[in-house]
């Protein structure tokens, strides 16, 4: 196998910004596949098209089974529809998740500030009558 176009760990590190443990653990995850030369992992154009993709998926939270039944379902079919197909449905079911998610913190964040609101009264008055914040807890 020529190692023209291949990369070291160090080098997929630096390009994804990730630890060689993150690549490691894809590749026990089955999701990344180097070539091995000895303790040296290689990784290939396709290794690194699959780390960007895993990499997407996580970013938007998809699961890493997720992921991995995706591009399995390109290398299984070598067709991008599919894939495509199942990928868009996907995305619209966690955007879906992510905007639920967003209001529950749009709610929680506006009762935060309420009871807040409630509390500084009380809060301004022990501080003006012992002349001082209350202590912070220190690290023993």
């Amino acid at each position: 196998m020529t190692t023209e176009n291949m990369m070291t760990i160090r080098e997929m590190c630096d390009a994804f910004d990730v630890t060689p443990r993150t690549l490691r653990f894809y590749e026990a995850k089955d999701l990344i596949f180097p070539h091995r030369e000895g303790t040296r992992r290689l990784f290939n154009r396709r290794d690194r098209a699959r780390l960007k993709l895993i990499l997407r998926g996580k970013r938007f939270g998809f699961s890493l089974e997720d992921i991995r039944q995706l591009l399995d379902m390109y290398d299984r079919e070598g067709s991008e529809r599919s894939q495509y197909l199942t990928t868009y449905k996907l995305a619209q079911e966690r955007m879906a998740q992510m905007e639920r998610q967003r209001d529950e913190l749009i709610e929680a964040i506006a009762e935060l500030k309420d009871e807040l609101a409630d509390g500084a009264e009380m809060y301004r008055n022990y501080t003006a009558e012992t002349g001082q914040t209350p202590a912070k807890k220190s690290a023993a």
